[in-house]
C-alpha cells in the first residue's frame, strides 16, 4: 500500500505508475459500488413484485367471500397469510370451517385462555353448560396478550385465533370477532 506521501512525492517527481496504481483502485472502487447498488436495485423490485402479487392474491380472495354474499368481519393474522372471518344470512366462516349461526350456544373473548366476556344463548344454554370451553395454554409466555374468541356450537367449539399483536389490535380483531357472533346469538 502506498502513502499519502509517498504518491505526494511520486507525483511531484512526475512518476507515472503511482497514478496509475490509484486509477486502477479508484476504478475497482467504483465497480465494486455499481454492483453493489445492482444488487440493492435487484433486492428491491423482487420486494415489489412480491407484494405487488401478495395485494392481488388477497384481493382476489376478498372479493371471492364477496362475491358469495358473504360480509368480511375480520383478517386475522395467522402464520404467514391473513385469514378471513366472514359471514352471511345463515352461517359464520373461518378459513374452511363453516359455524351455522342457529347451532351456536356461547361465544367467550379468551385472553390468554381466559375467558373476559361471554354470551350463552338462550335457546341452547344447556349445550353451552355441557361443553365448557376450555383450551390447553401455548407455551409462548405472557410477553404479548393474546386474543382468541371461543365459539361454542351443539357439536364442537371452534377457537378463532386473533393474534397476540401489541397497540390493541388483536384487541378490537377479538371484538369486531365477538359482537359479530353475539348479534347471532341475540336475535335467535
Amino acid at each position: 500500500m502506498v502513502s499519502h506521501a509517498a504518491y505526494a512525492r511520486a507525483s511531484v517527481s512526475g512518476h507515472r505508475g503511482i497514478d496509475a496504481f490509484y486509477e486502477k483502485q479508484l476504478m475497482m472502487r467504483d465497480l465494486v459500488a455499481g454492483l453493489i447498488a445492482l444488487g440493492l436495485l435487484f433486492i428491491a423490485a423482487s420486494l415489489a413484485t412480491t407484494l405487488h402479487f401478495y395485494r392481488r392474491r388477497r384481493r382476489h380472495v376478498r372479493d371471492t367471500e364477496r362475491e358469495l354474499g358473504r360480509t368480511i368481519i375480520a383478517e386475522l393474522p395467522t402464520g404467514d397469510e391473513l385469514m378471513l372471518f366472514t359471514e352471511d344470512e345463515r352461517s359464520f366462516h373461518y378459513g374452511q370451517h363453516t359455524i351455522d349461526k342457529g347451532r351456536i350456544a356461547a361465544a367467550r373473548v379468551l385472553i390468554n385462555g381466559a375467558p373476559i366476556a361471554a354470551v350463552i344463548s338462550s335457546r341452547l344454554a344447556r349445550e353451552a353448560q355441557r361443553h365448557p370451553t376450555s383450551f390447553d395454554d401455548r407455551p409462548e409466555g405472557i410477553a404479548r396478550d393474546r386474543w382468541d374468541v371461543a365459539i361454542e356450537t351443539t357439536d364442537e367449539t371452534f377457537l378463532v385465533q386473533c393474534g397476540a399483536i401489541r397497540e390493541r389490535i388483536s384487541q378490537e380483531l377479538a371484538r369486531a370477532v365477538f359482537d359479530a357472533v353475539r348479534r347471532a346469538v341475540e336475535a335467535q
